[in-house]
């Protein structure tokens, strides 16, 4: 309860809802399943709530863990009473967790640890009492074979000082805010240095300085890995004075002599303890922060890379385009089976200009092609205009160029090899090209998530958090768009609710064996696949022309007797209802309320009778770059040409505009009116129309402003 209390509290959620949701999730329920199906137990909340609270029962899950450590370390040096055992559980922050536990560390020889040693605390007591007026006699009485001084006396003792001071909890959480508020971060460049391509990448940094609250996610990201390569200096600096001042208030009760001893313990402290530890803290805050920001943004592109519109099951013929290797082009069926592969040579140096355009038609002819996808990577340019000059006679062939981002990725992977054993990557590229256009999804989920390309500094940040997120951006797009049982791959299988890859050859398995999947209950027969596993995952999969209609719907199979009652209450047949929404609306879903099935329900079953088995997803769309564009040698300033988005970032989105670079609209150049972030306005691979306002040709750099509609 004290977990759902705390978890309600962070989130301003109902305490029900959350005890619900935390039940479900002990019962291995997944966050699809909930949110699609348990409404009524969560009170209608989404998936990223439901994420969020997981996380938050992570998060005090490892707190208490961390709890127990701490509790069990004090306990054995004898320290632990019930005050501190009391202040210790009642903590809800590590950082401050740690703060406390900071003085019972164990921790390695340190000048405070020395002076320790040699008897010394005592003296240190002393001074911080502040009641003695001299005391250079009071230090007589330390010296030793290892304190031979007066002077070196008080040195230890002021080490000790140092570090009570560097451990107490008021002043780190003072230090804490002042830096989190205040503190500046500096770059420069390290003057050894060469001048090259890689570090004129960072030359905006040279010589820069910003505060840490102030400073952009994506400038902050930039800069450490700059410094982690070597090329930039980094320097925090706060006011050192100010610190200073403010601890001697908080310290120093007199002007006794002890009083000058514990100002250069304060110093001694800001400086060699304080700094170091709380400076390296804040920058690690930052980080973190920017780290979730551009995690945040891979994870919003992936999810619109996921969703993009789906060709569908048509004929394609996909084209990989290449200048000396040639173009590999394949034919794919309406399921994305590789019928033909070939290679034509259109560009130089070996072109062969007439023989392609034979093979082109010829295929297109042969294999009844019904679209043609062509890959943005090199030469894609060329190869469009060299397609689209083509005459297929009364057929129109509609062109598309496709994102080929991690199409390298998937045909050197196992997976490409175990379904291409005997074709060699360029051909396993293509037949990628031509499925990404057929289906994105399906196809995408076969490659790692961070080897699409589609974010900032995916590199840089947490692999471990990057990984998580991603994860779930794949899952949610699976299940929201919902997976064919009796075609989808087993990459796409394993991240349904409740299946895993496991699962997924199982069901893979099971189709070879059997054939065709006639009705989810099938499922059931499925080796290793129970009741939890069929609750989890049958809404999510769909089955065309089934023995009941439902089955090519999100209508859970627990829902069924519902619909059949919905049916009766209009004297009708399931099959009759489906699709008339004129009939739909008669129904009175209040007479369809039960103890767990409420209106939230009631409601989805409703829209999915109107339209059962629709895709989200919108359909894709034709376009064509400008034929004046080759190079950045041909861009004008000032003029106006089409485009693809590309990526979208915290600063700004990525126009393709037909040439080798992308071109850079920046935040302020994306609207009339403020714009908090770019994907306010703007999605990937949306098309848009850009003016020129900038071009670099040496830096590779082109400024774009966004024509407004």
């Amino acid at each position: 309860m004290e977990v759902v209390q705390q978890i309600s509290a962070k989130l301003n959620l109902p305490q029900e809802n959350i005890k619900n949701v935390l039940k479900l999730l002990q019962s291995d329920a997944t966050v699809p399943f909930i949110a699609r199906y348990r409404k009524e137990m969560t009170g209608n909340l989404d998936e990223i709530i439901i994420y969020e609270i997981k996380r938050q029962l992570y998060h005090w899950a490892e707190l208490e863990k961390r709890k127990q450590t701490i509790i069990k370390s004090i306990d054995e040096q004898g320290k632990l009473n019930d005050l501190l055992l009391k202040k210790i559980k009642q903590i809800t922050d590590l950082t401050i967790l740690e703060d406390l536990y900071l003085p019972y560390k164990r921790k390695r020889l340190t000048k405070a640890g020395k002076a320790r040693s040699n008897g010394l605390e005592p003296l240190a007591k002393i001074i911080m009492s502040q009641r003695h007026k001299s005391l250079k006699n009071i230090a007589d009485n330390y010296l030793s074979d290892q304190i031979p001084t007066v002077d070196k006396a008080l040195e230890g003792a002021r080490y000790i000082i140092a570090e009570w001071i560097n451990e107490n909890m008021s002043v780190r959480n003072f230090m804490r805010r002042l830096y989190q508020q205040s503190a500046v971060l500096h770059s420069k460049l390290i003057k050894t240095v060469e001048q090259n391509k890689q570090s004129q990448k960072y030359l905006d940094y040279f010589d820069w300085h910003e505060t840490l609250l102030r400073m952009p996610s994506h400038r902050l990201l930039a800069i450490l890995r700059a410094e982690k390569e070597g090329i930039l200096r980094l320097k925090l600096q706060v006011d050192e004075d100010f610190i200073i001042s403010k601890l001697s208030r908080q310290f120093i009760k007199n002007d006794y002599e002890s009083s000058s001893q514990i100002q250069q313990a304060i110093k001694d402290a800001v400086k060699r303890l304080l700094h170091p530890s709380i400076g390296t803290e804040t920058i690690n805050f930052y980080k973190e922060k920017a780290e979730h920001k551009a995690i945040k943004v891979f994870s919003e592109n992936l999810k619109q890379l996921l969703l993009a519109a789906p060709l569908g099951e048509k004929k394609v013929l996909a084209i990989d385009p290449g200048y000396r290797s040639g173009c590999k082009v394949v034919c794919l069926d309406q399921q994305g089976q590789l019928l033909k592969h070939t290679t034509i040579f259109p560009h130089s140096p070996q072109q062969k200009l007439s023989e392609a355009v034979y093979q082109i038609k010829h295929l297109v002819h042969n294999y009844q092609v019904e679209a043609i996808a062509i890959g943005n990577g090199t030469a894609s340019r060329e190869t469009e205009r060299f397609v689209r000059k083509i005459d297929f006679g009364t057929k129109k062939i509609p062109v598309f160029m496709v994102n080929e981002a991690g199409a390298s990725i998937y045909s050197a992977s196992e997976i490409a090899r175990e379904e291409f054993p005997d074709k060699d990557i360029t051909v396993r590229g293509a037949v990628s090209i031509g499925r990404r256009l057929q289906d994105p999804l399906a196809e995408l989920v076969k490659i790692d998530p961070k080897s699409i390309g589609v974010g900032q500094y995916q590199h840089d940040v947490s692999q471990t958090l990057l990984k998580e997120e991603l994860d779930k951006v794949v899952e949610y797009a699976v299940n929201l768009v919902g997976v064919n049982l009796n075609t989808a791959s087993p990459y796409l299988f394993q991240y349904v609710s409740g299946i895993g890859p496991k699962l997924a050859q199982n069901i893979i398995r099971y189709r070879s064996v059997k054939g065709h999947f006639k009705s989810r209950l099938d499922l059931l027969k499925v080796k290793g696949l129970g009741q939890k596993a069929f609750e989890q995952s049958a809404g999510f999969l769909r089955i065309k022309n089934g023995t009941n209609p439902l089955d090519n719907s999100a209508v859970h199979p627990e829902s069924y007797a519902i619909v059949k009652r919905m049916a009766k209450s209009l004297d009708m047949e399931i099959t009759k209802i489906i699709g008339r929404k004129d009939l739909l609306k008669k129904i009175e879903l209040k007479n369809f309320i039960t103890n767990t099935t409420g209106l939230p329900t009631l409601k989805d079953i409703l829209r999915e009778l109107e339209k059962p088995g629709l895709d989200i997803r919108q359909k894709p769309e034709e376009f064509s770059f400008s034929p004046a564009l080759n190079s950045i040698d041909d861009i004008v300033l000032n003029q106006i040409y089409p485009g693809i988005i590309n990526n979208i970032t915290d600063f700004g989105c990525f126009v393709n505009i037909g040439i080798k670079e992308s071109g850079l609209v920046h935040i302020s150049n994306l609207s009339k009116n403020f714009v908090r972030h770019p994907s306010e306005v703007v999605k990937l691979n949306q098309s848009v129309l850009v003016k020129v306002i900038s071009k670099d040709a040496a830096r590779k750099r082109i400024g774009l402003s966004l024509i407004f509609e």
